[in-house]
């Protein structure tokens, strides 16, 4: 079998998680190269005895590379895209394309054009849980469904900084979450109705975001979303979903560091809940990336396009829109 070879840009957390998978966990592919202008992610290349580039442009122009996971920071990932496609490279791109709706039209325009391969991480769809739940939903073990409730709270907020940069709450955290419901639900949202505030810290709202929201969503199928945000859980991260239908219901539940269960004469105690999203989705991230491999290798449709990453912006922007008018928003 042929080997698939990859790049990355990006050594970050993300970046050298998937380095470390693609260099440890799957079989038959090959890391050429990457690139990044942190010191610790050289480093951490050297370590796994992947090539460091100096420039992106040795990367784009190299033609024994197949595809490039691009991890860099939001603000390149549309250029990064771009010249992925113009180059011919299968792309695997974590989530923004770019903040900008018209930016990201105008990228998935450039991808549509060079017919490159295009691959948006919404890594949640592979949690290993959610994966059944989506099973038992396409095999009609729900019927048809009514209601699903996400629940999505972080153990503690992201530093201010970045805050600043993420595109607020809506954009950065709850998209994850806006794109499981449509992937559940299977139809897209019609109408969009979001309330929030910064009550765990003011200086979040101060950096003109909030840091708790409850978001409504109405499907054209009928269906409706109720999704819950918290930037802070001090139990720990804590990821929930359901899906109530005609033939019952199921659910996922958050999960623990372990599954031992402790009781005496104060009652019944239980390990905490995972304490980083990297600890929390570790499977899933893995999944993702075998599952792009596997699409790349055996040709088919990419499992989560950039349209995809399109529809739930256009969830998020309305979800703001509706947060700063106190009203429903229908997305046309």
């Amino acid at each position: 079998m042929k080997k698939i070879r990859l790049a990355v840009l990006g050594l970050g957390r993300i970046g050298r998680l998937h380095l470390r998978n693609l260099c440890t966990a799957i079989p038959d592919v090959e890391v050429v190269a990457t690139f990044t202008p942190s010191p610790e992610g050289k480093a951490f290349s050297q370590e796994l005895r992947v090539k460091s580039c100096d420039e992106p442009t040795e990367i784009f122009s190299d033609p024994q590379i197949d595809a490039i996971l691009i991890c860099s920071p939001t603000s390149t990932h549309a250029d990064y895209v771009e010249e992925a496609a113009r180059a011919r490279k299968a792309i695997f791109c974590e989530k923004p394309l770019d903040l900008s709706l018209n930016r990201v039209r105008d990228t998935l325009q450039v991808v549509a054009n060079c017919g490159a391969p295009l691959m948006l991480a919404f890594n949640q769809r592979y949690d290993p849980d959610f994966m059944a739940i989506k099973r038992y939903v396409e095999g009609g073990k729900v019927g048809d469904v009514y209601m699903v409730r996400i629940v999505s709270r972080d153990p503690s907020p992201p530093p201010i900084k970045y805050i600043e940069h993420s595109g607020g709450l809506f954009m950065d955290m709850t998209i994850h979450d806006f794109d499981m419901a449509r992937h559940i639900v299977g139809s897209e949202v019609r109408e969009v109705y979001a309330k929030g505030a910064a009550i765990i810290d003011p200086a979040i709202g101060q950096a003109g975001d909030i840091d708790t929201g409850v978001v409504l969503l109405h499907f054209h199928n009928g269906a409706t979303a109720i999704i819950e945000n918290s930037r802070k859980a001090v139990y720990g991260y804590d990821q929930r979903l359901e899906v109530f239908g005609s033939h019952g219901m199921i659910e996922a539940r958050s999960p623990l560091k372990d599954n031992v269960r402790y009781y005496d004469e104060t009652g019944g105690h239980h390990a905490r809940h995972p304490d980083f999203f990297m600890d929390r989705y570790a499977s899933s991230y893995l999944l993702e990336i075998e599952a792009f491999i596997d699409a790349l290798r055996n040709r088919r449709p990419m499992p989560v396009s950039g349209i995809d990453g399109l529809q739930a912006m256009f969830i998020a922007d309305a979800a703001n829109k509706s947060l700063r008018e106190m009203r429903p928003v229908t997305i046309s």
